[in-house]
């Protein structure tokens, strides 16, 4: 799970200087804080519209044991409507290796591998750091992984999805949503269930919890690491708005470390003005994490990004 997030109302009495945007390190003022979140705003919606943003899925087929053919013509068992007839198969073999074989008449000239000639070769999921792309004109296929199961996730530069971006809506931004919690570490992080889109339950990292009160009861949020050389907090969470205004499976947050790092008492900005939907909230074709039970609030975060569909 990749990017693919505390709430506070104005009745909470905070401590609004230094201001800081997005971590714990420049002081700002409140004029350049307001400016640099409307600047980081754009440039979401900005990455949302790149030609291999969320935006750009048009397909996601899970493979099984054995050969995969895939292409337009309806004798593949995955069929893509943009694209030659026959682009090639996937080989799903036991312990998940895979393998890129050719169909009957070969590979399409214009199909192409890690930007070069497409040839039979082994494919690493998207798990892998160097994980392979597929690409042919606009159209791009990698293969993801999740949780053990393979498959195809298509993207096209001309999807409607992208073509028609309208943009996004958002709280107006507010210093009253931004957090200076205690943060409490786990020596040693604890795993935490994750429950995802698919039913599925992922394990996670959890380094520790951040905590603050909010009408006069303590809050705990748990945010957990997307991988080892994770730089940031991943907060994964559901407020009341999401029966109204915001996406109802939940929103995400990043945050920067806390100011003594993880495994220190410390303290960590929550800037609730940053919270965004996940990409399921823009494509059926993302496999997004939900919120575990614990992340799950009784109570609103107007502050944010709200629902992108009405």
């Amino acid at each position: 799970m990749k990017r693919t997030t505390l709430f506070l109302s104005a009745a909470i009495i905070l401590v609004l200087a230094p201001f800081t945007f997005g971590g714990t390190d420049a002081p700002a003022t409140p004029d350049s804080w307001h400016r640099d979140l409307l600047a980081w705003r754009d440039k979401r919606a900005a990455n949302l519209q790149t030609p291999e943003g969320w935006l750009s899925l048009i397909g996601l087929e899970w493979l099984k044991d054995g050969d995969n053919s895939f292409g337009s013509a309806a004798d593949n068992k995955i069929q893509i409507a943009k694209a030659p007839a026959h682009l090639g198969v996937v080989r799903l073999e036991k312990g998940g290796a895979l393998r890129l074989l050719a169909p009957s008449g070969g590979f399409p000239k214009e199909l192409q591998v890690d930007g070069h000639t497409a040839q039979e070769q082994a494919l690493l999921a998207d798990d892998s750091p160097n994980r392979s792309k597929l690409s042919l004109g606009g159209v791009t296929i990698i293969v993801i992984n999740r949780d053990g199961r393979y498959g195809l996730r298509i993207k096209d530069a001309q999807a409607p999805t992208r073509v028609g971006f309208h943009g996004l809506h958002w709280y107006p931004p507010s210093a009253a949503y931004r957090i200076h919690a205690k943060w409490i570490p786990y020596n040693p992080p604890k795993m935490i269930d994750i429950p995802t889109i698919l039913g599925t339950v992922s394990k996670l990292p959890a380094p520790g919890a951040a905590e603050f009160t909010f009408e006069g009861k303590v809050v705990r949020l748990e945010p957990v690491l997307e991988d080892p050389e994770s730089t940031e907090l991943f907060f994964i969470l559901r407020d009341t708005t999401s029966k109204t205004t915001t996406y109802g499976a939940g929103r995400f947050l990043y945050t920067d470390f806390p100011d003594h790092g993880l495994s220190q008492l410390g303290e960590v900005w929550l800037d609730f003005n940053q919270l965004v939907n996940p990409p399921c909230a823009f494509t059926p074709y993302a496999t997004c994490p939900l919120p575990p039970p614990q992340n799950r609030l009784s109570v609103a975060i107007p502050a944010g990004e709200q629902r992108y569909h009405d």
